[in-house]
């Protein structure tokens, strides 16, 4: 990657991160019962969609590390929004370290990785890094939604909005 591709995957993963974190705030306003709340949706509730996407997030680092796990660790508190904002902050320095060690060549770099069922496939880092803030676009979509139903106001995360802020 040059310069001001890095500088744009920074980017990128710096919204999902203010996005997220904006998300969390929302999580965190919630009764227990209203966070675990049974809700038809890809996951079951509020919680289970963010433990999802904290997840897939720390799956694919892994992944694009060459470590791809077989498993997810079984010691992760995921039981609260406190324990994810604390797994997710430590994904997040992960993540920052991953960036600024990024080549001007990485985003072509095939990256070979297994799915959790053990099927192999292999696509370029640039393509999969964008597939990770997509993916957690696509489920924060789903929070939105999830909030609606439970009478709240989610959270405004447009990309626009995240660069007005970035601004001042």
């Amino acid at each position: 990657m040059d310069e001001q591709t890095v500088d744009e995957y920074r980017r990128l993963f710096e919204y999902n991160r203010w996005a997220n974190l904006r998300f969390l705030d929302a999580a965190e306003d919630l009764t227990a019962e209203e966070l675990e709340r049974a809700i038809p949706s890809s996951f079951p509730s509020v919680l289970a969609t963010l433990a999802h996407m904290f997840e897939a997030e720390w799956i694919w680092l892994r992944r694009w590390n060459g470590r791809p796990p077989v498993e997810l660790p079984e010691d992760w508190d995921l039981t609260s929004v406190a324990s994810l904002r604390g797994l997710w902050a430590s994904q997040w320095e992960e993540q920052e370290r991953f960036l600024g060690e990024q080549t001007s060549d990485a985003s072509e770099k095939r990256v070979e990785y297994r799915f959790l069922s053990g099927k192999s496939d292999a696509q370029q880092l640039g393509q999969l890094m964008h597939h990770v803030v997509n993916h957690a676009t696509y489920h924060r979509g789903q929070l939105t939604t999830l909030l609606r139903q439970l009478g709240k106001t989610p959270p405004s995360t447009d990309y626009v909005r995240y660069l007005r802020e970035a601004r001042r």
